[in-house]
């Protein structure tokens, strides 16, 4: 799996794509035939229209009405002549007129009776007559740097099987596409995010070329924001998430200039989140594929917490969040393991004022030397223990831990208990540079963290 996330970084794939699909109007309640056109950079809509192919006097009508805008006011003048340029019969409603026939199409249909009633067969066509064709004309362009695809109602966790909709950066919509098959509507799904997911790591790309090594974006991108428990009057969002240099930033839209970095919605710092995914996915979406093609389409509860992974921050606090592809869950895991890792190698030691007894001491956590206790204000050590050494730990849920070390000399267990204001954020720090240890002793997750960084900073 790691190995084909990696390549996923290194070689972002360009698809292009073109099929058929329906295109529902949820105010209208209208659904119709649509073209859909996929490239790089951009999802096209085409609909069906009539267009007229000769006839220059009719093309230029028809352009100036494509181009006349809102409203268009046509004058229109009574012929009497037209009930016989109509070809209608005998006793239609207007003037009497006696043997009178039409200047525009001399049909020899008379109004009065007299005379043969058949219309004998109109002349052959000008060459001057328009033609009319149908073909596929755009309708909607959407560009997919920065946009989102949802196959969710809006502000409900309500699934919509065989559908989905794609939202622009600048909030225009193609309204619900719908497809014949689960399968189908995967396939494109999967095509469109992959898209997205390349520009946006192009666009990674760029930004880090003029960033500091500290500065760097691991990853960015759309999630949604799922209301924790049954919150009443809250409803999902969808938000921007980024993982950048020291910070996990939560924003409303994407950051596009260099001071929108600064109006995030809210900012945590990397070393103190600890990120849970709700479900374990194979990466590629193996498994969904599989029952797509054989119709085993899941229930709306499996989807709605199947895709989901939580941010656990400080002071007990959490956001949830849900993809639309696991593999998007799996990209996420990893950029988040990447990104800790990164920040706890920058930083290499935390220290948090803590007390014990009565005393106010500085506990440090190092990552070259593990766990250090000493005294606020004359810094003298009081315990060290490697990271090793750790063999447990219980807390009350608030502010008290209980770590428990084993002595390399007695092979005791030794119990320090400790009183933190923010505990959550001590034992989420701790975890981070526990993963971040294990991690730099394995010799194939060094080499990707190197591979991907040169990736990242070309």
């Amino acid at each position: 799996i790691g190995a084909e996330l990696d390549m996923a970084f290194v070689k972002p794939r360009q698809r292009t794509k073109s099929g058929i699909a329906l295109l529902y109007n949820e105010e209208t309640n209208n659904t119709y035939d649509v073209c859909l056109k996929l490239t790089k950079e951009v999802l096209t809509i085409q609909k069906l229209d009539v267009v007229c192919t000769s006839g220059s006097e009719s093309q230029v009508n028809v352009h100036l009405l494509r181009t006349a805008g809102d409203e268009v006011t046509i004058t229109v003048r009574y012929l009497r002549e037209v009930p016989s340029f109509l070809k209608l019969p005998l006793g239609s409603p207007g003037p009497d007129h006696s043997r009178v026939s039409s200047p525009l199409f001399d049909s020899g249909v008379h109004l009065n009776g007299n005379g043969n009633n058949t219309a004998p067969s109109p002349p052959s066509p000008s060459a001057n007559e328009p033609k009319y064709e149908k073909r596929w004309l755009d309708a909607v362009s959407l560009p997919l740097l920065m946009a989102r695809v949802s196959r969710y109602k809006a502000g409900k966790d309500k699934l919509r099987f065989n559908c989905f909709e794609v939202f622009a950066l600048d909030g225009a919509s193609t309204n619900i596409l719908q497809f014949c098959t689960a399968a189908e509507s995967t396939d494109w799904l999967q095509a469109i995010s992959t898209n997205i997911n390349d520009l946006t790591q192009e666009n990674i790309k760029i930004i880090n070329k003029y960033c500091s090594s500290d500065d760097q974006i691991v990853h960015m991108g759309w999630a949604c924001e799922c209301p924790e428990g049954s919150a009443p009057g809250r409803s999902s969002t969808f938000k921007f998430l980024a993982l950048r240099g020291p910070y996990f930033y939560i924003f409303k839209s994407p950051p596009i200039s260099a001071a929108d970095w600064g109006q995030a919605e809210t900012t945590y710092n990397l070393y103190e989140v600890l990120f849970k995914v709700h479900k374990l996915w194979m990466a590629e979406d193996c498994w969904l594929q599989a029952r797509l093609y054989l119709g085993l389409e899941h229930s709306p509860e499996q989807d709605t917490e199947s895709l989901c992974f939580s941010i656990l921050v400080g002071h007990g606090q959490s956001h949830t969040f849900r993809v639309e592809l696991a593999t998007d869950l799996a990209i996420w895991e990893k950029s988040f393991q990447r990104a800790v890792f990164l920040e706890v190698q920058r930083i290499q030691s935390k220290s948090y004022m803590c007390s014990s007894q009565g005393n106010v001491l500085c506990f440090t956590i190092d990552f070259a030397s593990g766990f250090t206790c000493s005294e606020s204000t004359s810094k003298t050590i009081l315990w060290r223990y490697k990271f090793s050494q750790l063999k447990g730990s219980s807390d009350d849920g608030k502010t008290r831990v209980k770590l428990l070390f084993k002595n390399p000399e007695s092979k005791q267990i030794e119990m320090k208990e400790l009183e933190f204001a923010n505990l959550t954020a001590v034992l989420h720090c701790i975890h981070s540079f526990i993963a971040a240890k294990v991690a730099s002793m394995d010799p194939l997750f060094m080499c990707s963290q190197s591979f991907l960084g040169n990736y990242t900073n070309s």
